[in-house]
């Protein structure tokens, strides 16, 4: 018995070709389309037993979002993810999401159709290997993504990320050179060095970065406690 089904995929020519051959084999293609804004929404309202949902990145950040706004909306439809040999985080966040298994592109068309006779079932429909992997690293702690804010704060030196904590405290240069014991073109310099490190365009930015990130909880109280903001009196060596 055919299998009411989508193809949803960024390459148009592979979900058609797919579509096509899965028609041959007796099932139900309601849409092959390219994914958009509008993915989700379009599954949602066709609701098809099983979705084919390619994705070209599978361990980007959201890059399941539709996957878990689908099972959000129709629990019943399941999800195959349909994508490039992944690394076990992929796989991890792929179910994590809900999706129902995950399908390389380069399956053979065999390979497709089992997959979503098992997901129909309700079965997880992922090779074994795969599978394995991705419950390795739910398992393992030191495979979690990369602290973002830790990167960051490799990238300063001791002295920027002193300029940077300054900033995102809303010292301007002139409080920045008091509180430091430097001249205040010294502090331009230094912030001019944090912004291009982080890679943002004003001291707002590079605040909002700093907070984001946990770079400020990371960084610890400032050397110089003891400043002064109404008078911007401080002490320390000048560099």
């Amino acid at each position: 018995m055919g299998v009411r089904l989508m193809v949803v995929d960024d390459h148009r020519l592979l979900a058609e070709a797919l579509a096509s051959a899965l028609k041959l084999r007796g099932h139900r293609v309601l849409a092959a389309a390219a994914p958009a804004a509008g993915a989700a929404e379009l599954v949602i309202t066709r609701a098809p037993e099983v979705c084919l949902l390619g994705t070209a990145v599978p361990a980007e950040p959201g890059i399941f979002d539709p996957v878990v706004r689908i099972k959000r909306e129709r629990p019943q439809v399941a999800v195959l993810v349909l994508g490039p040999v992944p690394s076990p985080r992929g796989i991890a966040a792929a179910f994590a999401a809900g999706a129902s298994g995950y399908v390389r592109h380069d399956e053979r068309i065999e390979g497709v159709e089992r997959a979503i006779m098992k997901a129909r079932a309700g079965e997880a429909a992922v090779a074994p290997t795969l599978l394995q992997g991705a419950f390795s690293e739910l398992l393992n702690p030191a495979a979690q993504p990369d602290d973002e804010g830790q990167r960051l704060l490799q990238m300063l030196t001791p002295r920027e990320v002193e300029v940077l904590v300054r900033v995102a405290d809303g010292e301007d240069t002139r409080l920045i050179a008091a509180g430091m014991g430097i001249a205040p073109s010294t502090a331009r310099t230094h912030v001019q060095r944090v912004l291009m490190k982080l890679g943002v365009g004003s001291r707002l930015e590079a605040a909002a970065l700093a907070a984001r990130t946990g770079l400020l909880d990371r960084a610890g109280p400032l050397p110089h406690p003891s400043r002064n903001r109404e008078t911007g009196t401080g002490t320390g060596p000048e560099f």
